[in-house]
C-alpha cells in the first residue's frame, strides 16, 4: 500500500502528464475507435472501457460506439474508502477501464499487464503510468476493476444468478485480458505474447489468474512482486460472510436483488460489521488475508495461489518472483539504535531462538564475526535486525522451493535491496525503478538518492521488459541468472554496488522467521484441519 501522501502526489503528477499533447493515432478498436493523447513522447490511450458493469454480476461487453472516443484521462478507479472527495469521473461503480501505452502501433511487440496493488481492496492504475516502460520494446496495458465488497461479496447462496458474485473483480481481469487478445494487435502488441505483473495485492492477483482456468491461454508469463501474503478465504467462509452481510442490510435471500439499491457507503459500512460478526476483520499486516477477496469455487478459481504453488493449469508460464528488503517492516533507520537494544526487542518475537536469528542473519548479511556480536559488540548493522521483512520473503522461498524445477516453465527469483537514505527498501519501492520513472520523484527523493540510483531504474526496467520477451530475464550488464530450484537457492540482488548472484543465502534466517512470525497462520490453518 502507498501512504496518502506519495497517492496524492502521484495523482497530481499523472493528471499534469494526462493534459499533454494529442495522439493524432486513431486505434479502432471491436467496441469503437479511440484516440489518445502523448506522455513523454509514448502515444497513450488512458480510460478506455473494455466491460459494462452491473453490480455483483459477471462483467459484459461495453455498448460500441460509432464516433471517435477521446482517451485523453484516466478513468475512475473503484468505489473505495477516500480520504477527500471525488467525482464519478474519478471514482466509480463503473470502473472496468483500461490504459494502453506503445511508441510504434505497427510493430508486434511482447505486452506487459499491469494489475496495480491495494489488495484486493483498494487502488488505481493511475499510481503506475506506462509510458516510459513501453520505450522498453514492449507495450504496457493497465486496468482498473472491481475491488472490495463489490468485486467478492459471496452471494451465490442466494441462487444461480449470483453463482459467480465472489469472484467478479478477478472476471474483470480476465475480460480485460480478453480486450487485449481481440485488440491489442491494433496498438503494435503480440496477442501470444503477454505477460502478467503485478505488485503486492497486484502480485496476489498475478497468482490468482494463475489459478483460473478462464484465463488460461490469455497470457504467457507472469511476474508476481512482493504478492506472497497468503489469500485463506474458502467456500464456506465466503458464503458465511455473505449471509452476515445480508443479515446487516435486514434483506432476505427471497429479496436479495434489493441489495443492488443500497448506496455503496452503506454497502462498505454492513460489509465491515458482517466481518467483525462473522469470519472475524483481518489486522493490516498480519501474514494472511481474508474476507472480500477471491473465493475457489472449482470453476473460477480452481485453488488460492501459494500455497504452495500455483495451479496446474500454470506449469508452463514462466515466472520471476521476488521481494525487497524491508516489505511492510516499520522503519527504524532514522534512530539510533544499539546492539543491546536490538537483540531485547528481538526477545519479543524470537525468544530462546533470538541468537539464532542473529547468527543467521549475520550469515547472510553481514561480514563480520558473529561471536563477537553475540557477546554485545556494537554492530554497524543493528537496525537491520529490525528492520529486514518477516512478511514476504519466507513465504516466496515456500512458493519456490515447491515450483522450482519442478514445472514445465522456469522460475526466476530475484531480491530489491537499494537503499533511498532513511526510508530503506520498502514496499513498493521498486515500482519507479520497474517502470522507469525514477525522475518523477524528485520531491520524494535526494538529489543525490536520485543520481546513484538512476542506474537501477535502467537495469530493472530492462530486466522487467526482457523477461517478458522471452521468459529469461538475462540481460546486459548482468551475472548469469539461472533458474530456481530448492538446491541451487539462485537469487539476484538489485542493489549495492551491481546486480549480485546469491545461492541459499538467507535460508536458515527465512526458516526462523517462518516458525515465529506466521503463529496465526498456523493456528488457522490448524483449525481447518479440524
Amino acid at each position: 500500500m502507498k501512504k496518502p501522501s506519495l497517492i496524492l502526489t502521484v495523482l497530481l503528477m499523472t493528471f499534469t502528464m494526462a493534459s499533454a499533447q494529442e495522439n493524432k493515432e486513431i486505434i479502432n478498436t471491436t467496441c469503437g475507435p479511440v484516440s489518445g493523447i502523448i506522455q513523454e513522447g509514448t502515444m497513450a490511450w488512458l480510460g478506455i472501457p473494455y466491460a459494462k458493469v452491473e453490480r455483483f454480476m459477471p462483467p459484459q461487453p461495453v455498448k460500441k460506439w460509432k464516433s471517435v472516443r477521446k482517451c485523453d484521462k484516466w478513468g475512475p478507479m473503484t468505489m473505495q474508502q477516500q480520504s477527500r472527495p471525488m467525482t464519478e469521473e474519478q471514482m466509480s461503480e463503473n470502473c472496468c477501464v483500461l490504459n494502453v501505452w506503445t511508441t510504434d502501433v505497427k510493430a508486434k511487440k511482447p505486452v506487459m499487464f499491469w494489475l496495480h496493488g491495494g489488495g484486493f481492496d483498494s487502488g488505481t492504475s493511475e499510481w503506475d503510468p506506462g509510458m516510459c516502460l513501453a520505450k522498453k520494446d514492449v507495450v504496457v496495458v493497465s486496468i482498473n476493476h472491481r475491488l472490495n465488497i463489490l468485486g467478492f461479496l459471496d452471494l451465490s447462496t442466494c441462487g444461480k444468478k449470483y453463482k459467480y458474485s465472489g469472484n467478479v473483480g478477478m472476471l474483470d481481469a480476465v475480460q480485460a485480458l480478453e480486450w487485449v487478445r481481440d485488440n491489442i494487435a491494433k496498438f503494435g502488441g503480440d496477442p501470444n505474447n503477454v505477460t502478467i505483473f503485478g505488485e503486492s495485492g497486484g502480485g496476489g492477483k498475478v497468482g490468482t489468474l494463475m489459478c483460473m482456468p478462464k484465463a488460461k491461454g490469455l497470457f504467457h508469463k507472469a511476474i508476481i512482486m512482493s504478492g506472497t501474503i497468503l489469500n485463506v478465504n474458502t467456500k464456506t467462509m465466503t458464503e458465511e460472510l455473505g449471509e452476515a452481510v445480508l443479515k446487516e442490510l435486514g434483506i432476505n435471500k427471497k429479496n436479495v436483488d434489493k441489495i443492488k439499491n443500497v448506496s455503496y457507503k452503506d454497502l462498505y459500512a454492513a460489509g465491515q460489521r458482517a466481518m467483525a460478526a462473522s469470519i472475524g476483520t483481518r489486522r493490516p499486516g498480519t501474514p494472511m488475508m481474508w474476507g472480500f477477496g477471491p473465493t475457489p469455487d472449482g470453476e473460477v478459481l480452481l485453488q488460492q495461489p501459494f500455497q504452495p504453488a500455483f495451479a496446474k493449469i500454470s506449469d508452463d508460464i514462466p515466472l520471476m518472483i521476488g521481494t525487497t528488503f524491508n516489505e511492510l517492516q516499520r522503519s527504524r533507520y532514522s534512530q539510533k539504535i544499539s546492539f543491546e537494544q536490538a537483540r531485547a526487542e528481538l526477545q519479543r518475537t524470537f525468544g530462546d531462538e533470538t541468537d539464532a536469528y542473529i547468527s543467521a542473519f549475520c550469515d547472510a548479511y553481514v561480514n563480520n564475526n558473529c561471536e563477537e556480536l553475540l557477546v554485545g559488540r556494537q554492530s554497524v548493522f543493528p537496525t537491520d535486525l529490525l528492520c529486514i521483512d518477516w512478511l514476504f520473503r519466507p513465504k516466496t522461498l515456500i512458493t519456490t522451493d515447491a515450483i522450482g524445477g519442478k514445472r514445465k516453465a522456469d522460475t526466476y527469483v530475484y531480491m530489491y535491496t537499494v537503499n533511498e537514505g532513511n526510508k530503506g527498501s520498502a514496499h513498493g519501492a521498486e515500482l519507479k525503478y520497474c517502470f522507469d520513472v525514477l525522475h518523477h520523484y524528485t520531491n520524494q527523493l535526494s538529489a543525490k538518492t536520485l543520481e546513484a540510483n538512476k542506474r537501477w531504474a535502467t537495469t530493472m526496467s530492462d530486466v522487467w521488459a526482457k523477461f517478458a520477451h522471452d521468459g529469461n530475464p538475462n540481460s546486459a550488464g548482468l551475472p548469469d541468472w539461472h533458474p530456481y530450484t530448492q538446491e541451487n537457492g539462485e537469487m539476484m540482488e538489485f542493489g549495492g554496488k551491481e546486480p549480485t548472484i546469491h545461492h541459499n543465502h538467507d535460508r536458515r534466517l527465512e526458516e526462523i522467521i517462518n516458525r515465529h512470525c506466521f503463529k496465526q497462520l498456523d493456528e488457522f490453518n490448524k483449525k481447518q484441519q479440524k
